[in-house]
């Protein structure tokens, strides 16, 4: 396993991010638990799950799967960074979302008790809170780190202009402020190279794509179809990218083919080797999916095959000849 520091943190993390979106809804407990097992067997040792996690909307199903899991012991949870996020509303009455401080402090109180655990490393927003105050929301975490129940702080689909004000209004508190930002980024969704990468790289906030295989259309679906095999990415959203972008997907798989390697193992490759990111998100539904995501650390992109990437799923700058940000100017 490979390791990183998390943004300008001197906290190491292992450069593929075990998602636990599919604990409860997809897979089972014990299966789940099985998945955590040889995560750490092969050091994965970042954990990424969200109180909102479940069967059902305020559940919290999956934060109680992977409490019950650190609770078997065997140095689990001394083992495991540990992300949760809170922001979705957990409930339908009032205050029961959102990153107010009360909202802040019951939340952060509840994912400590279905976790089976005396602080989360890593809390994370999950989304923008348009109708908070920066001030409030940096007082009610400070209050958390004073207290010992989380030690760092991250955000989740937070636009670059939402990385500068946090950070700012951070460094106004002489507070760390943001270590992580979670943003959808892959090989088809790159808007992120916009702003969101290059404020995070300034501000020295890690960058933690989610849907790196963008909903399985990475993953190979095309030759999944053609071997008779259940395609992720053949139903729903996924079907709808499929159909827009065919011809790339096509000559994407078979450049992978001509690599030798699985089209999901090189789009997780990609997203290792772009700056700034910190490790992609892999939200495996069974152990050999886990296992198999691992052959992504071994694979080495060169220049040429980067190019041939590029032009297959172009980055979105506005004037093309520069990179972001400064592809805005001429």
């Amino acid at each position: 396993m490979e390791y990183t520091r998390l943004g300008r943190s001197g906290l190491s993390v292992s450069r593929l991010v075990l998602g636990t979106m599919n604990f409860g809804p997809q897979t089972s407990e014990a299966d789940s638990h099985t998945i955590m097992d040889r995560a750490h067997e092969h050091g994965v040792n970042f954990f990424d799950t969200a109180d909102v996690y479940g069967v059902r909307p305020g559940d919290g199903v999956t934060e109680k799967i992977i409490g019950r899991w650190f609770g078997s012991g065997g140095g689990r949870r001394e083992r495991t960074v540990l992300a949760t996020k809170a922001y979705l509303p957990m409930g339908e009455r009032p205050n029961e979302g959102g990153l107010s401080a009360l909202h802040i402090r019951r939340a952060c109180d509840a994912s400590l008790r279905r976790l089976n655990t005396d602080h989360i490393d890593l809390y994370q927003m999950h989304h923008i809170d348009r109708s908070t105050p920066w001030e409030e929301i940096w007082e009610a975490f400070t209050v958390l780190r004073q207290q010992g129940k989380v030690l760092y702080f991250g955000s989740s689909n937070f636009a670059g202009w939402h990385i500068a004000q946090a950070q700012e209004a951070a460094r106004s508190r002489h507070f760390l402020g943001l270590v992580s930002e979670q943003s959808r980024y892959n090989l088809m969704t790159r808007w992120a190279e916009l702003e969101v990468l290059p404020a995070a790289r300034h501000y020295g906030v890690g960058v933690i794509p989610w849907g790196p295989l963008n909903g399985g259309v990475l993953g190979g679906v095309l030759r999944k179809q053609r071997e008779g095999g259940a395609a992720r990415g053949a139903s729903g959203r996924s079907a709808v990218t499929l159909a827009q972008h065919r011809d790339a997907i096509e000559a994407y798989e078979k450049l992978c083919a001509d690599l030798g390697e699985d089209p999901a193992h090189v789009g997780l490759a990609w997203l290792l080797a772009q700056d700034g990111v910190t490790g992609p998100i892999i939200g495996p539904r069974t152990v050999g999916q886990l296992d198999g995501s691992l052959r992504a650390l071994r694979i080495v992109l060169d220049e040429t095959t980067l190019a041939k990437l590029d032009e297959l799923f172009p980055p979105p700058a506005p004037n093309g000849a520069k990179p972001a940000p400064e592809a805005y100017a001429w």
